[in-house]
């Protein structure tokens, strides 16, 4: 066997170069060459002396022992890349946790004794043709220092090959020039400055403090000025609470002033606003970067619930990529902050970064960055996770992640720099991981020695990263001794001034958040709620709006029950009678035709879960999607998209939409009402509360499907009174519909104000086919929203009984009256459940005069709307209930027995004896 006449020395880089490409990413290698490289692994792993016999293309060879020595390089190579961040200096407080196996030579088949050894795997990693020794020094330089990086489990090799290089330049070390470095130990300087200052002067108070992760601001710093030049706009960024305040200051500018007043505890300048705490508010601000590009930044407000807002974050963000950069989503830059306990702990955080390629959800890429303090509220990290990092999530979609030592402030810009480039280079999120610490505990009143008293002994001996970096310049001769000094009394005395102008301001100044895309729109009470909205549309364009929904692609084949249904539309029309969807289908296109947009997203929303809608149809024979409203010769467009299985991200997304764009008519849907329940987070934080909280104005509209036909505790309630108990004064509206004609109105109505509410609907599901549930085209042409229908007219004016009743409910009544000829009960639908229409409703039960008003509804009487109209409604509490009784599960899971309690339901309304 001639051992060199294949594999000689002259080779030698080639095949370390294959060998490495084969490690990366096998299914690329030639077949002939993978199954040489799989043999060689193997064979490496067994005990052998002298050469390794491995076959090539079915003819063993030889493998001499300098093409082994070549291989194992490369195994070296590879471990660094893949293992390296496990030995790395990213922890300023504490040792390294202890990983095995190490990076020692001995693993990979090497010793001391190779060291001075010239490999030319060297060529792999940017040094060329070099000893051992300079190979491991630069491995150690770009994977085991103040960074750390993981990417080696990404399947795409292009992007692999990126971040290699990137990371080759200068060894993964920055090279900043004397400005850069003076900026970043300026914005140093402002984030210690400014905690040292809150310290001094509202001793106790809570603040969140930055301190220990105070290199966080020159990173954003450096961040927003190097996107602008890059192209990008826009910026929303989304934060929990700690550093908070030194973001809103030292990066979007928001005057000390106002911060001191909300530290002071001052009333708000407006009666009707409850505010919220400072740490929770948002902030919109319009600048100019150093470079003179002009931006707009975003900081979203959030509540307690830390993880929440990436879902807002991201919402904003799609929305301002439709409208404004459709083309280039990338000029819209998401940046999402996180605790490590959150990220680690918080189911939303998967739900979001599931959303991060759909084509519904989508934004180019989000740089998310953890503010590692190394504790959640008082628990050590070992406890608040099973992962090695809180950024394995990133792994979901399989994202680059940087551990960054936080103490070392240029690492850390320089790791924002990798972010940035690679978010514009490949549209994909990035996570970086700023390995700090918390000064304080939890918040500035408590004693954090109680939980980690060796952690804190150590921190208390620590320099903050400002001193640090200016002990550094000092080294380098960039600055002299009495520059920082100089910085920190030039800020401090900005500081004094902004305090004492703030002590002269009576009340607390919230700033509207977003407020450019708000212009035109007015707040609203409760009396401009119950205005009635003319929301007719002209007949004609109902006609132009049905004859294209009605019409699929000729030049495409459908399966015969969508071409049955689309055509069913058009049928409709002309015998007059419409059904839900086509209530739907005439508010969503007409709303098109005025300039309005319509986006809808939620489960199974194409078609509907009920199969009712069919938005979208596709061709039987390659699934290609046609939305026919977009066929419209309209304004407007309409986007609607089938959801992961998601309702906590996907509700926030929809909520951060709406937020960002008030013309577009933004619709979740619920698979099954209850479904939200998994949302009840946003609904309780933001959708109810966030503009008395933060005076932000959102229309998001939920659809939630209603209503007792047997389906068990899971599929027949979507909770209404959790929802009605949200209600007050003016935040939202709440609806039940019976009418195709109502649910159009109700959808124009909700874009056709000046204003923009919450809508809650509570929508039918039998109802969707119910022959009597149908509106002639009239109802369309003429009218508004009927937030109570009273029908039944001079026939029933004497009737001995009343009855108030709501959604679905009321055609389970109406056919047993007419079965049973009750000539003596009047039925009365109240269609909106908040605001609640009173006025209307005491002049119903005026006009009637009945001795007996009844309450009805089919869900047990510790749900349902009952305890809502005693709340807004107090002569309610004298009316006569009929309900199911008290349950702890809103419906049976037997049919029979839930039939049998809807019969009795029924048989007590009409039972005036009772």
């Amino acid at each position: 066997m001639d051992k060199f006449s294949f594999l000689n020395a002259a080779h030698t880089a080639q095949f370390a170069q294959l060998y490495d490409e084969y490690l990366i990413n096998p299914d690329q290698v030639e077949p002939s060459w993978r199954a040489f490289f799989q043999g060689f692994d193997f064979g490496m792993e067994s005990a052998h002396e002298g050469d390794l016999i491995v076959e090539h293309s079915g003819t063993p060879v030889a493998v001499p022992e300098n093409v082994q020595k070549e291989f194992q390089v490369v195994k070296l190579i590879d471990a660094y890349r893949t293992r390296g961040h496990l030995f790395t200096k990213t922890n300023p407080v504490r040792d390294r946790r202890n990983y095995e196996p190490k990076l020692d030579l001995v693993n990979f088949g090497l010793s001391d004794s190779d060291l001075d050894t010239v490999f030319d795997s060297g060529e792999l990693i940017g040094v060329g043709k070099t000893t051992l020794r300079n190979i491991v020094a630069h491995l150690t330089k770009i994977y085991c220092e103040s960074i750390g990086v993981e990417y080696m489990y990404i399947r795409k090799p292009d992007e692999v090959k990126w971040i290699q290089n990137w990371l080759h330049k200068n060894d993964n070390h920055p090279t900043f020039n004397k400005e850069e470095k003076i900026q970043i130990l300026k914005k140093l300087n402002e984030a210690v400055s400014f905690e040292s200052f809150l310290h001094t002067k509202y001793v106790g108070q809570k603040r969140f403090s930055l301190e220990g992760n105070e290199s966080l601001i020159p990173a954003l710093d450096a961040l927003i000025e190097n996107a602008a030049d890059k192209g990008v706009d826009q910026f929303v960024l989304g934060m929990a609470h700690r550093g908070r305040l030194n973001v809103l200051t030292n990066i979007f500018g928001k005057p000390v002033k106002d911060i001191f007043s909300e530290f002071d505890g001052k009333d708000y300048e407006q009666d009707i606003f409850d505010g919220d705490v400072k740490y929770h508010l948002g902030y919109t601000s319009k600048r100019k970067t150093d470079n003179g590009n002009d931006i707009n930044i975003n900081i979203v407000p959030n509540p307690s619930h830390l993880e929440t807002v990436g879902a807002v974050v991201e919402g904003i963000t799609r929305a301002k990529q439709d409208m404004h950069t459709p083309e280039n989503f990338s000029k819209v830059l998401p940046i999402v902050l996180h605790g490590d306990a959150a990220i680690a702990g918080q189911g939303i955080v998967y739900e979001v970064v599931q959303m991060a390629q759909l084509d519904a959800y989508k934004t180019a890429g989000t740089i998310h960055l953890v503010v590692n303090n190394q504790v959640g509220f008082t628990t050590n990290y070992l406890d608040a996770r099973s992962s090695t990092y809180c950024t394995d999530i990133a792994k979901v979609t399989l994202s680059p992640v940087l551990h960054v030592n936080a103490d070392d402030a240029e690492a850390v810009v320089h790791a924002m720099n990798f972010a940035l480039d690679y978010r514009m280079e490949f549209g994909r999120d990035v996570f970086i991981d700023l390995l700090g610490y918390r000064k304080y505990g939890h918040n500035e009143g408590d004693e954090p020695r109680f939980t980690q008293p060796q952690l804190y002994k150590a921190i208390g001996k620590h320099k903050n990263p400002r001193d640090i970096y200016a002990d550094r310049l000092l080294k380098e001769g960039i600055i002299n001794n009495s520059k920082v000094k100089e910085l920190e009394k030039q800020y401090k005395e900005r500081l004094e001034e902004e305090l004492a102008t703030s002590r002269q301001m009576e009340n607390t100044i919230i700033t509207p958040f977003m407020q450019d895309e708000w212009n035109g729109f007015e707040q609203a009470t409760e009396v401009e709620m119950m205005q009635q909205v003319e929301t007719g549309v002209d007949r004609k364009i109902l006609e132009e709006i049905t004859a294209t929904i009605s019409k699929l692609p000729e030049d495409r084949n459908f399966i015969r029950k969508i071409k049955k249904i689309v055509e069913t539309r058009q049928k409709m029309f002309d015998e007059d009678r419409l059904d839900w969807a086509m209530g739907e289908h005439l508010a969503y296109g007409s709303l098109m035709q005025e300039g309005f947009n319509v986006r809808m997203s939620g489960q199974d929303v194409e078609r509907g879960t009920f199969s009712h809608r069919h938005a979208v149809v596709k061709s039987e024979n390659n699934e290609h999607e046609f939305i026919l409203h977009n066929n419209l010769d309209v304004k407007g467009q309409m986007y609607i998209y089938n959801s992961h299985l998601s309702e906590y991200g996907v509700v926030g997304f929809e909520y951060g939409y709406a937020l960002a764009r008030p013309k577009t008519l933004t619709i979740w849907e619920a698979q099954f009402g209850d479904f939200s329940n998994g949302a009840q987070i946003m609904m309780d934080q933001y959708i109810s509360a966030g503009e008395d909280k933060w005076k932000n104005q959102n229309g998001l509209v939920k659809l939630l499907p209603h209503g007792y036909e047997g389906q068990g505790a899971e599929h027949s309630s979507a909770r209404i009174e959790r929802y009605l108990q949200l209600c007050a004064k003016d935040n939202m509206f709440m609806a039940n519909c019976t009418t195709p004609a109502n649910i159009f109105h109700l959808l124009r109505r909700q874009m056709k104000t000046n204003y923009r509410k919450p809508l809650v609907v509570f929508t039918p599901k039998s109802l969707l086919r119910y022959p009597k549930a149908v509106s002639a085209v009239s109802e369309f042409e003429n009218g508004h929203f009927q937030e109570v229908i009273d029908v039944d007219g001079d026939a029933f004016a004497k009737a001995e009984t009343l009855v108030f009743t709501s959604g679905k409910f009321y055609y389970d009544l109406l056919e047993y009256r007419e079965e049973n000829n009750c000539t003596d009960v009047a039925l009365v639908r109240l269609e909106q459940l908040f605001p609640l229409p009173v006025d209307q409703m005491q002049e119903i039960i005026k006009k009637y005069g009945s001795k007996d008003v009844v309450w009805a509804q089919e869900e047990p009487r510790n749900m349902g709307a009952y305890s809502h109209l005693m709340l807004h409604m107090p002569e309610t509490r004298t009316w006569r209930v009929c309900s199911r009784n008290m349950y702890a599960t809103p419906a049976s899971g037997s049919s029979t027995r839930s039939k049998r309690r809807q019969a009795r339901i029924i048989e007590d309304v009409f039972n005036t004896n009772k």
